[in-house]
Parts: C-alpha cells; sequence; structure tokens
C-alpha cells in the first residue's frame, strides 16, 4: 500500500524528513484512509504515526583514542604529519633548553659551587650554545676539576 502522500504530510507536520516517519504497520488501513493534515494531526496524537530517533554516532572509539593519546600513545611514525622542525618549533626549543640551563647556572652559584666570574664565563657560552643541556655543563664542570660528581650538585 503507498503511504507516501501521508508521510509526506507527516514530516512537514511534525518538521522531519521523510525517512525519520514511523508508522503503526498494524494501522496501515487507518492511515491510507487518512488524506487531509488534520487526519494525521489525529493519528498522531493517537500515538500511529511517529517520529523516529536520530541515529547518533558513538563516542566510545573517540574516548578510548582520547585516552591512549593521554598515556603518550599514537604518536608513532605513521601518525606523524610534518618534519621535526615542523612538530617542534626549533625556537620553542630552545628557549626550553636555555632556561633549564640558565636554571642550572643559578642554582650552581647560589650554593657557591661556583663563583659570579666562572657563572658569567658559562652563561655566555650557554647563550652562544655551546652547552647542549644541563648534563653537558656538569660534564664540562666535572672535567675542569671544578666539581667532584655530578650527583652532588643536585642532591644538595
Amino acid at each position: 500500500m503507498d503511504l507516501s502522500l501521508q508521510r509526506r504530510l507527516a514530516s512537514e507536520i511534525l518538521g522531519v524528513g521523510k525517512d525519520r516517519i514511523w508508522i503503526d504497520p498494524n494501522k496501515i488501513q487507518d492511515v491510507s484512509k487518512a488524506l487531509s493534515r488534520s487526519d494525521i494531526l489525529d493519528l498522531i496524537d493517537k500515538g500511529i504515526i511517529r517520529v523516529k530517533q536520530v541515529k547518533g554516532q558513538s563516542r566510545t572509539w573517540a574516548n578510548y583514542i582520547k585516552e591512549q593519546k593521554k598515556k603518550g600513545r599514537r604518536r608513532g611514525a605513521g601518525s606523524r604529519k610534518g618534519g621535526r622542525k615542523a612538530r617542534l618549533d626549533k625556537k620553542e626549543n630552545w628557549i626550553k633548553r636555555i632556561r633549564a640551563i640558565r636554571n642550572l647556572l643559578r642554582e650552581l652559584k647560589e650554593k657557591n659551587i661556583i663563583d659570579k666570574k666562572l657563572y658569567r664565563d658559562l652563561y655566555k657560552r650557554a647563550k652562544s650554545n655551546e652547552f647542549k643541556s644541563k648534563r653537558a655543563i656538569l660534564i664540562y664542570l666535572k672535567d675542569s676539576g671544578i666539581l667532584k660528581n655530578e650527583k652532588e650538585v643536585l642532591n644538595k
């Protein structure tokens, strides 16, 4: 039985698409007799014609992936777009490194492990990119005989 007219009228009345109109399969005879908007409205009031709920998209997998990324997973070569410099800005990398080095130098000066003159010298060397990391400074100080053991600096 063709119910396209009734389906169209119901969709216009309810303000949804034709695909979302549900017609009770047991009452098809009553629906086929309804030819006007008022007849369709009566059927809607009786519950013979209803609107189907919108099918949603599950967030389960999205949430799972989010949790994985929080743990640091899914960051392999296959997931990367852009080169290393595009992903980690050179300047930001420098800022992060130099701040750590300068904080270490300040700490060494405050603990009287190095004097003002050596502090200034190391500061300038750090600025000219002579030290790659905090560890490099500690190794340099150990080699030059200023430090006996690098661990003593970190524990003080």
